[in-house]
């Protein structure tokens, strides 16, 4: 593989390039769902290509193909040089890379257990058993639990004498009671929603999830929503749990703090943000205790990696430190854009056929000293969240409003009574700038997301947010007349 993508290079700079990278990637993956009592998908799939990206005349050219053979390699090395040539014709600007020192260095996710190596039947009697406890009340009308594994091999070369060889692997699992009735139909999901936690982890994440240990709990739960009275409309100070906080991060801190969004280069797609240059380090994104780190290096990430897909090394940094909004997530061609001296690793592209672009990375809300037992105590009054069940913000990453699976009333400094169909909304700086208590580390944890899209034509990413039950005051609740 190294001499195929080193190839792929040589032949680009023969051809006139003057910057060349080959990505050679080979994908395993194995997805697993049973719904009511069936197995509704069973995917065992494998998948190799390459994708060739150069700079001609100040102008990127990329090009890709499946297979690895000789032919191909250098017919599509080809192919890309002439796709930055004609490029170039139209370009504003010459494209500017950020020095990056060079490496030969290989990179794996660290695993315990092999997800691929666990016998398919011992899967498919996990979520068979989960799915019989989940329908054993026939006010659940659909239960589903899936498994879903991927093994990611990939190898890059660059025209700058960088060869990078990694391994990713990452594992998910969840299951979700939909129950109906009473004229109302409520959802409660385990661990996470949208099919459960995601983590590069092996089959331990698994094990370690406890799913069949949830499913009475769950299916209670779903059941119990229905005939709970609505959640009140007004303001009240909210604890937002770490798996809905995660989503909260996602949209108002990570897509916010993309340079490439920033600088307008996501507009007729998805929007822009308020987080304009000429605010950083020069605005107040949230309350003193708010700290926001994005870290590729951080254990079970689903955006932890040694090196990006522009041969940046796997960095941690602060886009908000103590409140102050401080930094960006940005790849090579942007460093200038913003005077950095080197690009931090966020440049990522799904799969083998696609450009890398700025992508979220795992951006987490740094823990705080509460016990959440200790917090609801300091809570007289107010609502405590569970769980996304929807969501939606403006283009501008600033006027946002979430829905979640479960609420439950503070109450004298306890949880107490079950509520339903619960949402909050705010303004991104001044939502944050209202958190005023954040949980410990005990309750601190790194919540998956495998689903982010963006771009022309689209991608899908994978990304982390850790985050923990977190206060805040006087927001706004329900949907007011």
């Amino acid at each position: 593989m190294r001499q195929l993508a080193e190839r792929a290079v040589e032949t680009a700079k023969v051809k006139g390039a003057s910057y060349a990278d080959c990505r050679i990637i080979f994908t395993e993956t194995e997805e697993t769902t049973v719904q009511n009592g069936k197995v509704s998908e069973l995917n065992i799939s494998e998948d190799i290509g390459f994708g060739v990206r150069v700079i001609v005349d100040g102008a990127w050219g990329f090009a890709c193909g499946p297979g690895t053979d000789r032919e191909s390699i250098d017919r599509i090395a080809a192919e890309a040089v002439s796709i930055a040539r004609a490029s170039a014709m139209l370009k504003k600007d010459d494209v500017r890379l950020a020095p990056e020192p060079v490496y030969d260095e290989t990179w794996q996710t660290p695993i315990v257990e092999d997800p691929f190596a666990v016998p398919l039947e011992e899967k498919l009697a996990l979520l068979f058993e989960i799915d019989r406890t989940l329908r054993t009340d026939k006010r659940i009308k659909t239960a589903t639990g899936s498994l879903e594994f991927l093994r990611e091999h990939q190898w890059m070369a660059t025209s700058e004498g960088t060869f990078i060889d990694q391994l990713l692997v990452r594992s998910g699992a969840g299951f979700s009671a939909t129950a109906v009735g009473n004229d109302e139909v409520q959802v409660r999901s385990y661990p996470n929603s949208f099919r459960g936690q995601y983590m590069t982890l092996g089959y331990e994440l698994v094990r370690g999830l406890h799913l069949l240990d949830n499913a009475e709990r769950v299916r209670e739960e779903a059941i119990a929503l229905l005939t709970a009275p609505t959640c009140p409309s007004g303001q009240y100070d909210t604890i937002i749990d770490g798996s809905q906080m995660g989503l909260q991060i996602h949209e108002s801190v990570g897509h916010a703090t993309e340079l490439d969004r920033v600088l307008g280069m996501e507009a007729n797609y998805a929007g822009m943000s308020f987080a304009t240059t000429e605010k950083l380090n020069n605005f107040r994104y949230g309350s003193d205790i708010v700290n926001l780190v994005c870290d590729a290096t951080v254990p079970g990430g689903l955006g932890t990696f040694g090196w990006d897909d522009d041969g940046v090394r796997a960095q941690r940094w602060h886009l908000v430190r103590n409140g102050q909004f401080v930094g960006y997530q940005f790849n090579r061609e942007l460093a200038h854009k913003i005077n950095a001296e080197r690009a931090v690793s966020s440049n990522r592209a799904d799969g083998w056929n696609n450009i890398p672009i700025v992508r979220n990375g795992n951006i987490s809300l740094m823990p705080g000293k509460w016990k959440l037992e200790d917090l609801m105590a300091d809570t007289e009054g107010g609502i405590y969240m569970e769980t996304n069940r929807s969501w939606s913000i403006d283009q501008w990453r600033l006027n946002f409003q979430f829905g979640v699976e479960a609420a439950w009333e503070i109450k004298g400094g306890r949880k107490g009574q079950l509520l339903k169909n619960a949402n909050y909304q705010g303004i991104t700086p001044e939502f944050w700038k209202s958190c005023d208590a954040i949980c410990n580390d005990e309750h601190w944890v790194l919540w998956g997301v495998n689903n982010c899209g963006k771009g022309q034509p689209g991608q899908r990413a994978e990304m982390s947010h850790g985050a923990a039950p977190t206060r805040f005051r006087k927001m706004t609740v329900g949907v007011g007349n």
